[in-house]
Formats: structure tokens, C-alpha cells, sequence
């Protein structure tokens, strides 16, 4: 059995940019080391090496995915707030990924903190289903638990017509927040 050399550091780093460069999907720390030979931990200091070097690199609960330039007129983006208990984070998920909408992250506002915000990047059901799989898998909290649930989502579409049956199907669930139907905290 041949033993598979390490790639060494500038030679690896390069060949993690071209590698998430040419997927459209994230890949894992665990998958990116496994080409380079590495433990996980290098990939992770290469990631933060590269961010350092302002390469686009974004940490999704999925895998790393290299952020490619999108030209403003071929999408729309709009923050939601949102209201709604740890159970259902998985139909607001579904909703938002049906109406063909993508979730690219979540917001919330810590008093001592200030803004928090996390990647979710998901624009599928299998990936919303990943998603919430690693959040059991993990034992982790969802940001929104720190807010009583309210949370702003960052979202993406093809159109503005998307967008808007996707807060429609969201109001009808009573997750939707706006001010008229529920208090702030």
C-alpha cells in the first residue's frame, strides 16, 4: 500500500482555493484534508490563513464553500424577521427552500454581544435536512434560542415575485414577524 505524501502549506492553500473554487456545493473540512493528506485541524488553520488573505471563503454547517462573485442583477437578497420556537425551525427552513429561496444565514442581537450571525446557506430540503441533522448530531442551540426566537434572515432568490410567496407561506405559519401581530420582548 502507497503512502500518500503531504502536501506542503502554500502548495496545499492554493490547492483548497482551486478545489472549492470548482464546486458549486461545500465541501468538508474532513473531505478537504483527506485529499491533502492533513488532519482536519491544518485544513482549519489553512481556512483561517486564506480568510486572513481575503480569499471568500465561507464556513457553512455543510462545508467550506468558495463565495464566486454573483452579478446583482441576476438574484434578489432581502432580510426577514422571523418569530417561532426551536421546533419549527425545520418547516421555516422547507418553506423558504420550497418557494425557491435560499437562507444564506441568520441574525440575532445579543445584549452583550451585539449582532450574531451565523452561515446556513441552505437552498435545498436535503440541505436543510443536513443542517438540522448536525444541529442534533452536535447538541447545539439554535441562535434564535438567545432571542426568545425572533431572528432575521438574510435571503436570496431569482425574483422578487419568490421572495414574496415565500413571506406569504411564512405569515400563514405565524412565523413571519411584524410588529402589528406580535410585541418585542
Amino acid at each position: 500500500m502507497a503512502v500518500k505524501k503531504k502536501i506542503p502549506g502554500d502548495e496545499r492553500r492554493k490547492l483548497i482555493v482551486k478545489w472549492l473554487q470548482a464546486s458549486r456545493s461545500p465541501i468538508t473540512g474532513g473531505e478537504l484534508a483527506k485529499r491533502a493528506n492533513v488532519s482536519r485541524q491544518i485544513i482549519v488553520n489553512d481556512i483561517t490563513l486564506l480568510k486572513a488573505k481575503n480569499e471568500p471563503i465561507l464556513a457553512t454547517s455543510q462545508g467550506y464553500l468558495y463565495m464566486h462573485p454573483v452579478r446583482p442583477e441576476t438574484t434578489v437578497e432581502k432580510t426577514i424577521a422571523c418569530s417561532h420556537t426551536p421546533g419549527q425551525v425545520e418547516e421555516e427552513l422547507n418553506v423558504l427552500v420550497d418557494n425557491c429561496v435560499t437562507v444564506k444565514d441568520v441574525k440575532v442581537e445579543h445584549p452583550v454581544y451585539g449582532d450574531l450571525t451565523a452561515s446556513i446557506m441552505v437552498s435545498t430540503r436535503e440541505e436543510v435536512a443536513q443542517f438540522i441533522r448536525r444541529i442534533k448530531e452536535t447538541n447545539a442551540s439554535y441562535l434564535s434560542e438567545l432571542t426568545g426566537g425572533i431572528h432575521l434572515h438574510t435571503v436570496e432568490a431569482a425574483n422578487h415575485q419568490q421572495l414574496e410567496a415565500a413571506e406569504r407561506a411564512l405569515k400563514a405559519l405565524g412565523i413571519l414577524f411584524t410588529e402589528n401581530e406580535k410585541e418585542l420582548p
